[in-house]
């Protein structure tokens, strides 16, 4: 069963679930509800809103993502003695003759207990030895929902809050990363956060812009003031959690993240700068109906 067929069966209005249910559902699971598994929908409001006290509070980062995900974490698996590879392709695994696994990647053949594969499903199709799990052209039939990310500079302060989540507007999560890109000189740099975005993942430059820029300026009182003096947009990993598959010892595909949903954009700088008057652009993502709303108010 479908978690929006669940709430619906409990009394809530497709409004509610839009606007309380899928304001969280759709940035933790990927998913609006109709789409999103009702045991994994159960796991996350559980889990992140009624575990305990705090649990729903939202956080966010003062630094760079990349500072935590790879600086501090690589340097902390260096401690640990975890040796780390980089831009290193893995060509095949293989049963050893002892029992465990045989990795090969870059011209090297790696001797381990345990593999996990946490590589986009085709990749893991196509490398997983066989016998390691039961009808494994099942991981092919598994989707992906993009995520991307529209960046925006504004050249002067626009939002007083560090995040702001909208209703009733194409914008989901807008987050304020001034702070953390390092950026100078009285502007602001603002990241819109969309996730479950299928239908615009290949939408034009221009179309994005005209869609989002706008939507900003009714969000944001200040942003009509403003000038968008830098438009970007960065695509996330597509995600499909679902449950691990049975596997045999030592070496299954990991159940969290699989493919991206598409590669990076490439992009014209120096047009794209000629044609929107100086503002460079790239891309982001969904709809919703009636007048905006955001909570907190910005």
């Amino acid at each position: 069963m479908d978690f929006a067929t669940w709430l619906g069966r409990h009394g809530q209005s497709g409004r509610t679930i839009e606007a309380l249910w899928d304001l969280v559902g759709v940035a933790t699971l990927n998913a609006t509800a109709s789409d999103a598994s009702l045991g994994l929908a159960a796991m996350v409001f559980k889990t992140g809103l009624l575990s305990e006290p705090g649990a729903a509070d939202i956080g966010w980062a003062h630094v760079p993502l990349g500072d935590l995900h790879d600086t501090l974490a690589r340097k902390a698996l260096g401690s640990a003695g975890v040796r780390t590879e980089l831009r290193t392709k893995v060509t095949s695994i293989s049963r050893s003759a002892s029992g465990g696994w045989e990795v090969d990647a870059a011209g090297e053949r790696i001797g381990a207990d345990t593999v996990v594969l946490a590589v986009p499903q085709s990749e893991t199709h196509a490398l997983l030895p066989g016998g390691v799990i039961d009808d494994p052209d099942r991981l092919l039939d598994i989707g992906t929902a993009p995520i991307l990310n529209v960046h925006v500079v504004y050249d002067r302060k626009v939002l007083r809050r560090p995040f702001f989540a909208a209703l009733g507007t194409p914008v989901q999560w807008v987050f304020d990363r001034t702070e953390s890109s390092g950026l100078k000189g009285g502007g602001q740099y603002l990241a819109v956060s969309q996730s479950a975005c299928q239908d615009e993942i290949d939408a034009p430059v221009a179309e994005l812009r005209a869609r989002y820029l706008p939507e900003l300026e009714r969000l944001l009182p200040a942003a009509p003031a403003a000038r968008a003096c830098a438009t970007s947009s960065s695509p996330g990993s597509g995600q499909r959690r679902s449950p691990p598959p049975p596997a045999s010892d030592g070496c299954a595909p990991a159940p969290v993240r699989t493919r991206p949903a598409c590669t990076w954009p490439r992009v014209d700088r120096h047009r794209m700068a000629r044609d929107h008057g100086g503002c460079r652009a790239q891309r982001h993502h969904r709809r919703r109906r009636g007048a905006p709303r955001t909570r907190p108010r910005p």
